[in-house]
């Protein structure tokens, strides 16, 4: 940790575990008011994993620290479906795809223009892909750092205009009320189309920093003979160092490049990569490591471990940076994930080809019906002519189910559609015809190196961790069941801004953490 330190800015260890030591938890005591929120999402962190890690965590473990100074809770949901684009949307809007219109990173919208062909402004828009992630790229580029490729985006059919990744969420998020409130936000993720992060008004975040993930060491396309930075324990965790190192500039009070005097913000993170990375990549087929785990108890494979200590290692850092500004007091620290992994029992490990499912679908008469498949481990399914939903319906239903992985025993008979599907998302243009309930452990891929992946509604996708940490909380375990979303509620409450501000709020409400407001003395 000593060479770590060292590299992301100068801290000491010594510096680090007396962050870890300096501040007793004794509710009720004096503290000092909230004035930065921490957010950080460990992409794929289950609440199994956390508890495993604090089982016998390793000595001056920043996740012990956090969990010994803050409140621990064991249920905690992320969305349905499980993404990272609406698992984060759910921490800052509060909402689910319900009120902010975001099932995945991938998904369909009937009432947008394709981002090229033609666009006549007033015609009936045809629906389009809607794709929110290395895709908008623009390309070449060299360094990590790259832009949204405006030409990329699709258009609304009211006057072809580009609809910019913040345009594309219904509903408002944090990062604005905190800006249009005076403080400074920032934000670190792994692609530019992180740009949503700003919200409908566009100018949420302060400084956003999204090198993105998909290059081969920041380089696209991929020279020859090039590794993708997520085929790789060891480079994903370099990656994630970069973000750790922007975290600690802004800590500094310093913007992300560390070069401007800019002021610590009130509220910023970044997510972490290289728990998802440990959890879903197999390269024993290219002479490398097994990730995953090891048994159905979900014992953390050699490369998840480590990827587990390299982020808890990377925590401390930040700790340790703000106890050395004298922040460690006055900052909330939040841990979570945007989504789980699956499965974690690698026994029911089943990749199906997507194509077949495909296949089932277009078969349909008159042939062609699939507009969109995002399929991961929990398919979703647009079509084009929506008055064939029941028909592809029983298509589904009674094909071999090695071909559509569905699980006949889950609710619907494995297919949700119709009111069963109006009734958990309502309606709009982007809410699929169809969401596929597959056996447990079925992932979408042709991909022998992938043993996991993301998307379904069950728990290995959905049971994520959650603490919410500061000095003056004392050691609390929460069972009671929680959801993700109501991060959005608590990093207001905590600044003494109002929670009926979200938008989403008219839609879904939800309310800060269970306790957080007795914790703090206030509630919102």
């Amino acid at each position: 940790m000593n060479d770590r330190l060292v590299k992301m800015g100068g801290l000491c260890l010594i510096g680090a575990v007396a962050a870890f030591m300096a501040i007793t938890p004794v509710h009720g005591a004096p503290r000092d008011p909230i004035s930065h929120v921490l957010l950080l999402s460990i992409d794929g962190l289950h609440a199994s994993d956390l508890e495993w890690y604090l089982a016998d965590p390793p000595e001056g473990s920043a996740l012990a620290y956090l969990s010994a100074h803050g409140q621990t809770y064991t249920h905690a949901s992320a969305t349905r479906p499980s993404d990272s684009f609406p698992g984060l949307l759910a921490m800052i809007t509060g909402g689910t795809p319900r009120s902010t219109g975001v099932y995945y990173d991938d998904s369909f919208d009937r009432q947008l223009v394709p981002a090229s062909g033609t666009c006549v402004p007033g015609a009936a828009p045809p629906g389009t892909r809607a794709q929110w992630k290395q895709n908008l790229d623009k390309t070449p580029f060299s360094g990590w750092l790259t832009i949204v490729d405006p030409t990329k985006l699709p258009r609304n059919p009211a006057d072809c205009s580009r609809v910019q990744p913040h345009q594309f969420p219904q509903v408002n998020n944090v990062f604005e009320l905190i800006h249009a409130a005076g403080g400074r936000t920032a934000w670190s993720d792994k692609h530019p189309a992180y740009e949503f992060t700003n919200g409908l008004s566009g100018t949420g975040i302060d400084d956003l920093y999204a090198p993105e993930i998909a290059s081969c060491g920041g380089v696209l396309p991929c020279p020859t003979g090039a590794q993708v930075t997520t085929n790789s324990f060891q480079a994903t965790m370099d990656y994630d160092d970069m973000k750790v190192a922007a975290i600690l500039n802004e800590i500094r009070g310093l913007d992300h490049t560390g070069t401007a005097a800019v002021g610590v913000p009130t509220l910023f993170g970044m997510n972490f990569q290289a728990v998802s990375v440990g959890q879903k990549l197999d390269m024993t087929t290219l002479g490398g490591d097994k990730g995953g785990y090891l048994n159905a108890d979900g014992t953390p494979s050699g490369p998840l471990q480590t990827a587990l200590r390299h982020v808890d290692d990377s925590i401390g850092d930040m700790i340790g940076a703000l106890r050395h500004e004298n922040l460690l007091g006055s900052t909330l620290v939040i841990v979570s994930a945007k989504h789980g992994n699956s499965p974690i029992d690698p026994t029911t490990l089943v990749r199906l080809d997507p194509q077949k499912l495909i296949d089932v679908i277009n078969a349909v008469p008159p042939g062609g019906l699939l507009a969109q498949l995002s399929a991961d481990t929990g398919p979703l399914v647009w079509l084009k002519d929506q008055s064939k939903t029941a028909l592809v319906v029983d298509a589904l239903k009674a094909a071999d189910p090695s071909k559509t992985g569905i699980d006949s025993t889950a609710a619907g008979g494995g297919v949700l559609w119709g009111d069963d599907l109006t009734a958990a998302f309502g309606s709009n243009s982007r809410t699929p015809d169809i969401v596929l309930l597959p056996v447990p452990g079925t992932v979408y891929t042709t991909a022998v190196t992938k043993i996991a992946d993301h998307g379904s509604f069950y728990d290995d996708d959905v049971h994520v961790a959650l603490v919410v940490s500061h000095g003056s909380i004392q050691r609390t375990r929460i069972d009671d069941p929680v959801e993700t979303r109501q991060i959005a509620c608590t990093i207001l409450s905590s600044l003494n801004l109002d929670c009926g501000d979200l938008a989403s709020q008219q839609v879904e409400p939800s309310t800060s953490l269970l306790s957080i407001g007795s914790a703090f003395g206030q509630v919102k």
